[in-house]
C-alpha cells in the first residue's frame, strides 16, 4: 500500500466520523458550474456540524483542514438553509489549493474529523489506492457520498483468512488443483475487490497475487491433513523419508499446474483465443496454443500467425524441453517464474529463438543486456492480441 492509503485508513479508524466521495466536475468548476467548494449531502451533516441546520437559516463555523498529511487550510464549513437553498458545503482553501485541476476529477476525497475545529482531508488519486480503500472498508461505488461505517470494519486481510478457514475445513484431503487455484483466485479478488479491469490493467501484478494465495491455502491444508501424521513417530527412517518425498513431489506438481490454471485465467479474462495441451508432433503437449490446435494443424494456416507458450517454475535447466514441442512455430515463448539465470543462458536462449516471459517485477532480476528481450505478462498479451486482430482466419469475440 501506498503511504497516503495507510495514512488515510489509520484516519478513518480513529476518527470521529468520516466522509468520502468521488470528486466531481461541478467541485471543480471544470463544466462551467459556480460551485463553491465541496458538497456534503444532508446525511453527512453531522460531519460538519453537531446538530443539522435549520431551513431558512444559515451557520457556518471555520475549522482548519488537514490535507495529505502535509499542509493546512482555514476552511469553512457551511449550511446554506436561506431561500430556496438547503446544503451543505466545505469552502475556503486557499489561493493554489491542488486539487481542484481537471485532472482531480475522479479522485476519492475522505474528510475524517479528530475534534470539533480540526479535521484531515485525504485525496486518493490511483486506482489501486482508490480500490485498496474501498476494500478495507467494505465499500462499493453506490456507497460513497455518505459517511464511511466503521464499526465492525472487516479488513480484506480479516475476510481472506476467513474465507480460507471456511474452505480448509471442507476438505480432509487434497482437492484437485484446479479446485485449489480458482478458490484462492475467487477468495482473493473478492476479498480485495479485484476486478476483471483491474486485472486486464495489471495481468502481472495478480498474478503472482494469485500465486501468492493458492500457496498460502495449500500450506495450511497441508498442515491440516499432515500434522496428525507427523505428530506421531516413524516406525524407521525410510518410512520418514517416504513421508518427506511425498510432500515434495506433491508441492512440485501442485506449483506447474496452478501455474497453468492461473495464466489460463489471465488469457481468458484478456480475451485471448489458446488452447491448452495441443497434441502436436510426436505426441508432444505445448501448455498453450494460440489460437488453437485445429488452426496448428491446419497447413493452410500461416505459421506465423500461430504463437506458442511453455510455462515452467522454474527454467534454468529446463527450458530446452519445449525448443521441439511445436516444430511449425520458428520463435517460443516460455513463462517463468525463475528470478533471473546466466547471461550465457539467455544468450543461448535468443540463439534458439526462445523468449522468456516473466512478471513485470521480476525483468530486474535478470542481466541488464537481456531485460528489454524479455516480455511480460502484459506485453506478451498485447502481442498475441495484435496477432490475432490482424488475422484473417480468427474471430475475435
Amino acid at each position: 500500500m501506498s503511504e497516503i492509503l495507510d495514512y488515510t485508513i489509520e484516519n478513518v479508524k480513529k476518527s470521529k466520523a468520516a466522509f468520502c466521495r468521488f470528486i466531481t466536475a461541478n467541485d471543480t468548476g471544470k463544466n462551467g458550474s459556480h460551485q463553491a467548494g465541496f458538497y456534503i449531502p444532508k446525511c453527512a451533516a453531522k460531519l460538519l456540524f453537531e446538530t443539522p441546520g435549520v431551513k431558512g437559516q444559515n451557520k457556518d463555523k471555520t475549522v482548519k483542514v488537514k490535507w495529505q498529511n502535509d499542509f493546512t487550510t482555514d476552511s469553512r464549513f457551511i449550511y446554506y438553509g436561506e431561500k430556496t437553498r438547503n446544503e451543505y458545503r466545505i469552502t475556503r482553501f486557499g489561493k493554489g489549493f491542488p486539487f481542484f485541476e481537471d485532472n482531480n476529477v475522479g479522485d476519492l476525497l475522505i474528510i475524517t474529523k479528530e475534534t470539533e475545529d480540526y479535521y484531515n482531508g485525504m485525496i486518493l488519486q490511483t486506482d489501486e489506492d482508490i480500490d485498496s480503500f474501498m476494500a478495507y472498508f467494505n465499500l462499493s461505488s453506490e456507497m460513497t457520498n455518505q459517511l464511511i461505517s466503521i464499526d465492525n470494519v472487516q479488513s480484506p486481510d480479516k475476510r481472506f483468512d476467513a474465507s480460507f478457514a471456511e474452505f480448509i475445513n471442507k476438505y480432509t484431503d487434497f482437492p484437485e488443483t484446479t479446485v485449489m487455484a480458482q478458490f484462492a483466485r475467487e477468495c482473493y479478488n473478492q476479498s480485495y475487490q479485484i476486478s476483471r479491469n483491474g486485472i486486464c490493467k495489471d495481468p502481472d501484478l495478480y498474478m503472482l497475487k494469485w500465486i501468492e494465495s493458492e500457496y498460502e491455502l495449500f500450506r495450511r491444508l497441508e498442515e491440516k491433513i499432515y500434522s496428525a501424521i507427523y505428530k506421531n513417530a516413524f516406525n524407521n527412517c525410510q518410512a520418514l523419508i517416504d513421508f518427506a518425498n511425498s510432500i515434495l513431489n506433491r508441492r512440485k506438481s501442485r506449483a506447474g499446474k496452478s501455474l497453468e490454471h492461473h495464466l489460463a485465467t489471465v488469457f481468458t479474462i484478456a480475451n485471448l483465443k489458446y488452447e491448452e495441451q495441443v497434441v502436436t508432433e510426436d505426441n508432444k503437449r505445448p501448455d498453450f496454443i494460440f489460437p488453437n490446435g485445429e488452426a496448428y494443424h491446419n497447413l493452410l494456416f500461416p505459421a506465423e500467425k500461430l504463437v506458442f507458450l511453455g510455462a515452467k517454475t522454474t527454467c534454468k535447466d529446463r527450458w530446452r524441453q519445449v525448443l521441439n514441442e511445436a516444430n511449425r512455430i520458428d520463435t517460443k515463448f516460455l513463462f517463468t517464474l525463475q528470478q533471473g539465470i546466466s547471461k550465457n543462458q539467455l544468450k543461448e536462449m535468443k540463439h534458439e529463438h526462445l523468449i522468456l516471459v516473466v512478471p513485470q517485477a521480476y525483468k530486474k532480476f535478470f542481466d541488464k543486456e537481456y531485460q528489454d528481450e524479455i516480455y511480460t505478462l502484459s506485453s506478451f498479451i498485447n502481442f498475441v492480441h495484435e496477432t490475432q486482430q490482424t488475422n484473417p482466419y480468427i474471430t475475435i469475440p
